[in-house]
This record gives C-alpha cells, sequence and structure tokens, in this order.
C-alpha cells in the first residue's frame, strides 16, 4: 500500500466524520467506503496468514485499520442507522438503542488491533495468524448485533 493511501485513509479517519456531520448521506457514504477499505485489509492479511508468509509488510495495512477505528463510534452520529429515508446502510438502531454495548464491542477491537500490529511488526507468522483470527472475531462481535445482513 503506498504511503499516500495510507495518509488518506488516516486523514479521512481522523477529519471525515467531523467534515460531514451536517450530511448524513456523507457520512454513512464515508463509512461504508472505510469499512470496505478495512475489509479489503482484512482480506489481504487473512491470506498472508493462510500463507504462514512474513506479515512484516502488513504493517501498513495494521496501521490503516487502526487510523479508521479511532472514535469509531462517532461515525454512528444520530440519523445515520438503517431504514433512514435517502441513506443506504446496514447499521441497526441497536447501535444507538443500545450505545453503551456499542461502544463496549467497538473499544475492544483497539488492543486486537494493537496486537496484529506487535505480531506483524515481530514477523512472527504464527502470531500474526493468531493475531489475524483474533481481530477477525471482534469484527464479528460488532457485525453481529449491529449489522443486518
Amino acid at each position: 500500500m503506498s504511503k499516500p493511501l495510507l495518509i488518506g485513509l488516516g486523514l479521512l479517519a481522523l477529519l471525515g466524520t467531523a467534515a460531514a456531520q451536517t450530511n448524513p448521506a456523507q457520512i454513512v457514504q464515508e463509512r461504508r467506503d472505510g469499512l470496505r477499505a478495512v475489509g479489503a485489509h482484512m482480506e489481504a492479511m487473512a491470506a498472508i496468514a493462510r500463507a504462514g508468509s512474513d506479515p512484516r509488510p502488513a504493517a501498513e495495512r495494521v496501521a490503516a485499520v487502526q487510523a479508521f477505528f479511532v472514535n469509531f463510534p462517532d461515525r454512528f452520529p444520530a440519523g445515520t442507522a438503517r431504514g433512514t429515508a435517502g441513506l443506504d446502510t446496514r447499521a441497526l438502531p441497536e447501535i444507538w438503542t443500545d450505545r453503551a454495548n456499542f461502544e463496549r464491542v467497538a473499544a475492544a477491537l483497539g488492543p486486537r488491533l494493537e496486537a496484529l500490529n506487535t505480531a506483524a511488526q515481530s514477523g512472527d507468522a504464527r502470531a500474526f495468524a493468531a493475531a489475524v483470527q483474533a481481530t477477525g472475531a471482534a469484527c464479528g462481535d460488532c457485525h453481529r448485533p449491529f449489522r443486518a445482513r
């Protein structure tokens, strides 16, 4: 992944939501785009893990995922749920009706991503594979209760 792309994703992560707070459609689009990018990174990292390859090149991907998840719950302001007229989102109302649980589940991803980053940088393929699996499980912990299928 190129440095300009990483910088762009980082800026999107840190500034994108704040700049779009008044436009729910833009918030949802930025959220979807970012989550698609995260999914692509996770798929690429899973392939590295399955192959038992050197995980060090994946550190840039981990950094991009970490940048996206900075203040992740803020990417879900009121008025951006599934069923809102004009919005194409799978974000379930439980994100807002069970906000404390959503924030708890979202926060649990941070330590998993830190472990993934450490494993990637270590070059230990086995540790990286375990960290990819644990991170994927944390993603699922959020998808199941808070995302429509």
